[in-house]
């Protein structure tokens, strides 16, 4: 593997990053969420203590610009808790941002993302946008319009939340179509909350990454599903091409609150898949993967 993996303790050789969490969030705050937000330091701290404790090595932080990323708070959280930290730039849906707010930089996002990217003492190493229920909004053009610019003029991969696991297709045409951005830059999350396998191959077979986050107190109905699609994808040669992550969105949901929190995934999630599909395949999911996906040859 080439390039280097962005942390916000600076950049580090991929085979550095271990075993991760691929989609989390440490502090977040939206006005969609009231009264649940993440802000908690050492609630951070021991949700990433509690990862570290059962082997854990890295958390990608997919909580974007204006929503609460306390990105000068991050590099100490890592440092203490031993585990590195990729965070994200970016914007999420409007709906999660004051309409003043947003109308400041709404019209030079990628600027915006390109700085954060590159610019003082804490880099974020991951673009993350979203989508629309099964559709491409304006919003959703605009955005990936300008993670696509400022892809190109970093390198950095691109993130996108899918609303309900939809229109993973749609973003991936025109990301990689319409944009040219290359389709292993490119990670679309929480497929599984769709669970087509059909799309999922075609994703895999496009060259882009897959995430799988959860289990989600908000979406939980689709984690029973989570191992047969997971399966699927490896039976048809793609456990190459799959991303899990703990997404925890609200302070409830976390190791501090009635959980699980992000051990979930090393303690239950991570086992399970070693016994049903072998130790190899968590291997990729958890290591191997990540460390290609994160892992870019910056050009600033």
């Amino acid at each position: 593997m080439t390039g280097l993996i962005r942390t916000v303790r600076g950049d580090i050789e991929p085979g550095s990053l271990g075993i991760c969490n691929a989609h989390d969030h440490l502090f977040m705050r939206s006005p969609q969420l009231p009264g649940q937000e993440l802000d908690d330091a050492h609630a951070a701290l021991t949700d990433l203590d509690s990862f570290a404790a059962l082997g854990g090595g890295a958390v990608v932080q997919w909580t974007p610009w204006g929503m609460g990323q306390r990105l000068d708070q991050l590099p100490e959280l890592s440092r203490r808790a031993g585990v590195h930290i990729v965070a994200a730039t970016g914007l999420h849906q409007a709906k999660h941002y004051d309409a003043t707010e947003l109308a400041g930089v709404y019209d030079d996002l990628a600027a915006l993302f390109v700085h954060q990217l590159t610019a003082g003492p804490v880099r974020a190493g991951l673009i993350k946008v979203a989508g629309a229920f099964h559709h491409l909004d304006e919003h959703t053009r605009h955005t990936l319009a300008a993670a696509a610019e400022a892809h190109h003029a970093t390198g950095a991969p691109i993130g996108v939340h899918l609303e309900g696991g939809t229109a993973g297709l749609a973003v991936l045409d025109k990301l990689a179509g319409t944009h040219g951005v290359p389709p292993d830059r490119i990670i679309l999350g929480h497929m599984h909350r769709f669970p087509d396998s059909a799309i999922h191959r075609q994703v895999a077979a496009a060259g882009a990454f897959i995430g799988f986050e959860g289990p989600s107190r908000a979406h939980h109905a689709a984690d029973w599903r989570l191992m047969d699609i997971i399966t699927a994808l490896v039976d048809n040669g793609h456990s190459d091409r799959i991303l899990l992550g703990g997404d925890t969105v609200t302070a409830p949901a976390r190791s501090t609150g009635d959980g699980p929190g992000m051990s979930f995934l090393l303690h239950t999630l991570r086992p399970r898949i070693e016994r049903e599909l072998g130790s190899e395949t968590a291997t990729a999911i958890f290591t191997t993967n990540p460390s290609h996906a994160f892992a870019v040859e910056w050009t600033k």
